[in-house]
């Protein structure tokens, strides 16, 4: 009998795919609508509830919204358990220390949970779950209460932002951490009651959504000795910080700063920039810093018609037009600062598209861009260290057909917690080689845009890293270090890198040294004048993604080539064009556009999504990597309606899942005064990162 829950028909007004039009044009300026910028060549659900509401009735979790619901017979089986955490990055593990069944086998036994459209978090039974901090709650010490209709950019930039996304968990003792979170971007259509339009926000409350921008560093506690977390309720909170886009400093490190790419009137050194934009996902490294991807910023700028028409093509490429003023959408901040009109400060937009750097155990050091791992639509970056002591970040370029990057170190890791230590390896990322990916199939005349496997039964080949950049020196004909370090799209271009579907997250396991990636979709591949399928973006009109495994040749993470598998094509299993790795697709959950990806201590594979085109709300999803369970991909849980789900972030001790809930009731028509979800509250949408644990303390997901 299957285990597999049946899908939901496709509920609520979208548009390119799954997202709502309204996430469309917040949360990355209706990217889909303009021209791809790579123009280079190269069982019914509601039936289920009723039945077990009417069984044993529903379990309410914790915080409010909260919904436990677990489901047998059709569609659980007899499945029952649970999965380990995903730890911080630390020195590769001994291979083989993952237990009886080998790394990244643990078992995942919890029930999955169906696909639903509930305004709710659902998680499997004997789970709990709370939520840690939403928008507008305390962060800096002095903040003022929220009140949505007393807004000032004062305030905000005391209080948590908005849209959190990348969540990391750093510890400082048993009973205490950090929680570092990004706020990708704002919604004035769901943040200010009486909202009609862009060009009437005042220009305070357009400082409002600068501040509700960037990051925030909370200092937790645990919950006695449970896996649940909140808040400090006491001391002094001296960790705790905000970094926004209105005020707060970056240094520019690496080739690229103080170039004449990177000076303003205001910078006439290139060497400091104020804000950070669009953080989307990120990385926690080895030695206790965050890293953070600035991503959609071209949204942000007004004036390309009026920039230097040499620079034009640049600023196309990321994005930015360039024939008239941006549209409609534009966020308008060029009311509140000038130098977001590129007519008048034409390099601004080079000081953003950067991986960042922040230090949360000092909250007086100054956070730093990195030009040395270059200028993309970053999703993220995340480090392990290779056998040689050097340190290695991946990077995905999040855009249709775009790039995978890896970048390593000129200087090596160096152990320990001592302040020699710590300041060295606060300088690894600031010299190194940057690479971009090739991938060739091993089964390309095979490959026919529908998704049907070779006939070698699987979607895999062989890949290079080509080199861009070392320290001062390019490898790309034309352009100087510096050109390739901001403008690393057109390098890529130059170079004849693979094309992708939209590469999100990247992840090395810090177990295995194996790399997973998600490609989230590309309703573009195979349309005319675009890419079509190759084998690793193997359908034509991807709308449900996949996940790219690449290990490197040797297992060294420093190589030049490598061999690349797909052990997920998403969607529904029911459908022929999916694979799960040769599992037992009936026994599988469905899932659909993969964004983050993370590991727990065993190695297993926990996935986030982001605009499920099968129709239900996103969630988080987790797989065994090796082994026999290898494949059986399990619903873990759901976020609210109209939500995405981020993060996710597995503590070290697999006790406790976070995720960060994104624009939950972001949809068409939605408002303050009209929500269409209420989560968490129960009177108007807030973003927020919720925390989930077992309630019997053992590890969460086995």
């Amino acid at each position: 009998m299957s285990d597999r829950p049946r899908l939901l028909p496709l509920l609520g007004a979208t548009r390119h795919g799954a997202r709502d039009a309204m996430t469309c044009q917040y949360r990355c300026g209706n990217a889909c609508d303009h021209p791809v910028p790579n123009r280079s060549d190269n069982p019914y659900f509601g039936d289920l509830v009723e039945a077990e509401v009417s069984r044993r009735g529903v379990v309410r979790a914790g915080a409010a919204g909260a919904l436990v619901l677990g489901f047998g017979g059709a569609v659980a089986g007899a499945l029952a358990g649970a999965a380990p955490a995903a730890a911080a990055p630390a020195a590769p593990a001994v291979p083989g220390a993952g237990g009886a069944g080998g790394v990244g086998s643990g078992a995942l036994t919890f029930r999955p949970i169906p696909p639903n459209k509930l305004d709710s978090l659902v998680v499997p039974n004997g789970y709990d779950h709370a939520v840690v901090i939403k928008w507008g709650d305390p962060v800096v010490p002095g903040a003022p209460a929220f009140d949505v209709h007393e807004q000032t950019a004062a305030a905000q930039a005391k209080q948590f932002g908005y849209n959190n996304d990348f969540v990391g968990v750093l510890p400082i003792d048993r009973r205490r951490a950090l929680l570092v979170v990004n706020h990708e971007y704002t919604n004035e259509d769901l943040m200010f009651p009486g909202f009609t339009g862009q060009d009437a926000l005042s220009v305070e409350q357009v400082r409002v959504a600068m501040a509700a921008h960037g990051m925030s560093v909370v200092e937790l506690e645990r919950v006695d000795a449970t896996g649940q977390w909140r808040p400090v309720r006491s001391g002094r909170r001296q960790y705790n910080r905000r970094v926004t886009a209105l005020a707060t400093k970056f240094e520019l490190t690496g080739p690229a700063a103080g170039s004449a790419w990177l000076r303003t009137a205001a910078d006439p050194k290139g060497r400091t920039v104020v804000g950070t934009l669009n953080n989307c996902s990120g990385g926690v490294t080895p030695w206790g810093t965050v890293l953070s991807g600035e991503e959609n910023f071209n949204q942000y700028f007004v004036g390309g018609d009026g920039a230097p028409e040499e620079l034009k093509p640049k600023l196309a490429r990321y994005g930015i037009p360039t024939d008239v003023r941006h549209p409609s959408g534009s966020r308008k901040w060029e009311r509140a600062d000038e130098r977001f009109d590129l007519a008048k400060h034409p390099n601004e937009a080079h000081r953003f598209g950067w991986v960042v750097e922040i230090d949360p155990f000092d909250p007086e050091s100054r956070p730093r861009k990195h030009t040395a791992l270059g200028r993309v639509k970053h999703e993220g970056a995340n480090v392990i260290v290779a056998r040689d002591g050097r340190v290695v970040a991946y990077m995905g370029d999040d855009e249709r057909f775009d790039y995978l990057y890896k970048f390593v170190s000129d200087k090596t890791f160096m152990p320990g917690n001592s302040w020699v230590a710590r300041k060295h390896n606060l300088t690894l990322l600031e010299s190194g080689t940057l690479y971009v990916a090739a991938l060739e199939g091993n089964s390309a005349a095979e490959i026919d845009g529908t998704g049907k496997l070779p006939s070698d039964g699987a979607f895999d080949g062989r890949g290079r890293w080509i080199r861009l950049v070392s320290g001062n020196r390019s490898y790309v004909d034309g352009m100087t270090a510096a050109d390739v370090l901001t403008f690393t799209r057109l390098a890529g271009d130059k170079v004849g890198a693979t094309r992708m579907d939209r590469p999100e997250d990247v992840e090395p396991s810090q177990l295995t040294g194996k790399v997973y990636v998600a490609l989230t979709n590309n309703t573009d591949r195979g349309k005319a004048g675009k890419a079509a399928a190759d084998e690793a973006n193997p359908r034509n009109l991807n709308k449900h993604g996949q996940i790219l495994e690449l290990v490197e040749d040797r297992g060294d993470n420093t190589a030049e080539t490598f061999a690349w598998s797909l052990p997920i094509v998403c969607g529904d299993p029911a459908d022929p064009s999916t694979h799960f790795a040769g599992y037992d697709k009936t026994r599988v959950s469905p899932i659909s556009c993969p964004d983050n990806v993370a590991f727990d201590a065993t190695g297993n594979l926990w996935i986030s999504t982001d605009g499920n085109a099968l129709g239900s709300n996103d969630g988080l999803f987790a797989t065994a990597v090796e082994g026999p369970e290898r494949g059986h991909l399990k619903q873990f849980l759901t976020v609210p309606l109209g939500a995405e789900t981020c993060g996710p972030f597995i503590t070290k001790d697999n006790r406790s899942v976070f995720v960060a809930v994104q624009h939950p009731g972001e949809i068409t028509g939605a408002s303050v005064e009209n929500p269409a979800s209420t989560w968490p509250d129960g009177d108007f949408a807030k973003p927020g990162v919720v925390v989930t644990w077992r309630l019997d303390g053992g590890p969460v997901g086995s």
